[in-house]
Parts: C-alpha cells; sequence; structure tokens
C-alpha cells in the first residue's frame, strides 16, 4: 500500500476528517469540527443530538449505546445514504466516491450480535469479511474510522491477528493509509483511527487534538486528509 504524500500548504482537494466523539455532544464538539474544514466526517460512537451546520448527517442504524450511534457520515454536499454494511458502521455515496465510517472490535468487546467470535481476532476478522462482501463500490472507496488498531509498532487496543485482517482488506480494496503513522493522544502509541484512500492518490495527513481550555472532549484526537481524489 502506497499513498503520494505532498505538503498540505500546496494542495486542496478533498478534505475528510474522522474522530471519535465517545457519545459525547457539546458547543466545543461542534466548534473542533466547523474549525477543521473537513468536506466530509467520518464520525464513530456519535451522539443522536449530533448536529452541523451546513452539512447532511447520515447516521448508522444500530446503537452502540443509549442515544448513541456506531457511525456516521456527515458531508457538506448532497449524498444518498446506503444500507449499513454492518452494524458498526455507516455508508453513503457522494458524487463518484462511496464514503464508509466504522467502528472494529476492542480487545475486551464482547461476543455478540455486533461482534463474532470467541477470540478479538476472530471477531476482528469476521467484522471486516463482512464489511468486504459489501464495499465494491462501482467508483473510489474511502473507509476510515475508529479500527481499534495501530497499523504498526505496538498493538494495545486490538491484536495481532485483527490488524492482519485489516491490512488483508487494505490489500483486496487497494487502499492507502496515510493516517498509519500519526501518533495517538497516549505519548508513544500511533492512531488506532484512520483513514483509506485509493493506493496512488496524493495525501497529507494531520492529527488535531480535542481538547477545549485544557479538557479532553474525546479519549481520541481527530485525525484529517486532504486528498486529490
Amino acid at each position: 500500500m502506497r499513498v503520494r504524500v505532498r505538503d498540505s500548504a500546496m494542495m486542496r482537494g478533498v478534505r475528510i476528517g474522522t474522530w471519535n466523539l465517545a457519545g459525547r455532544w457539546s458547543a466545543a464538539h461542534r466548534a473542533l469540527l466547523l474549525d477543521a474544514d473537513c468536506d466530509v466526517w467520518l464520525l464513530t460512537e456519535v451522539n443522536e443530538q449530533t448536529s452541523l451546520p451546513g452539512y447532511a448527517l447520515h447516521l448508522s442504524q444500530s446503537l452502540a449505546a443509549r442515544r448513541r450511534r456506531w457511525a456516521g457520515v456527515a458531508s457538506r454536499v448532497p449524498m444518498a445514504s446506503s444500507p449499513d454494511p454492518h452494524h458498526a458502521s455507516a455508508q453513503a455515496r457522494i458524487g463518484a466516491t462511496t464514503y464508509v465510517s466504522s467502528v472494529l472490535p476492542w480487545r475486551s468487546a464482547r461476543s455478540g450480535p455486533v461482534w463474532v467470535g470467541d477470540r478479538h481476532a476472530d471477531r476482528t476478522s469476521n467484522a471486516v469479511d463482512d464489511l468486504l462482501l459489501r464495499l465494491r463500490p462501482a467508483g473510489s472507496l474511502v473507509w476510515g474510522g475508529d479500527w481499534n488498531h495501530a497499523l504498526s509498532g505496538r498493538e494495545y487496543a486490538g491484536s495481532a491477528g485483527g490488524r492482519a485482517a485489516i491490512t488483508r482488506a487494505l490489500g483486496e480494496l487497494d487502499l492507502a493509509v496515510p493516517t498509519a503513522e500519526l501518533p495517538h493522544a497516549i505519548d508513544g502509541l500511533l492512531s488506532i483511527d484512520h483513514i483509506a484512500v485509493p493506493a496512488g492518490t496524493a495525501a497529507s495527513a494531520r492529527r488535531v487534538s480535542a481538547e477545549h481550555h485544557g479538557k479532553r472532549l474525546s479519549d481520541h484526537d481527530a485525525y484529517v486528509v486532504e486528498t486529490d481524489l
């Protein structure tokens, strides 16, 4: 998987963000999302009160918790929502591109209707396989969200087997991940929130600290990719 990286100051194509909102919502959350100036947001753990002026918002049908949807796609331009490709994913088509926002299982996630399998690696592999059956759009694909896995280095949220399943899926979908080497909010760790774009696409990526007046808005930072998609 390769992605060509350019200086973000030299390009303004499509700006795509991802953020796990941890089920929270406030004026500060709205301000961070608007200040990042993204064309599309791939959101996860989305409070049902979430609303963004100037954006259409499509949320997954399934609840992650009370008043909290697993995932959502927000777009500045009209989009066509599609059936959820997995309980913990949301999908929408914007122009010629399909955007998918997913939560993948974390290490302590329990087996059940959403996560199927005895071991964490099995639960991740089964979720990824379900997505692979449905992520075959006619045009381009952008897939992101909270995958609960770093893609290199120390693995603390997921498992080696889960990472292997994700890496295999990225190869099959011919996607590259410009967020792969960005840091996590926890020093010394790499991001588990990602945005994958078609391989060979020029892209730059950055982290956006999810703090407001010294307080965390979420235990996840936001991540933004700018691409010539």
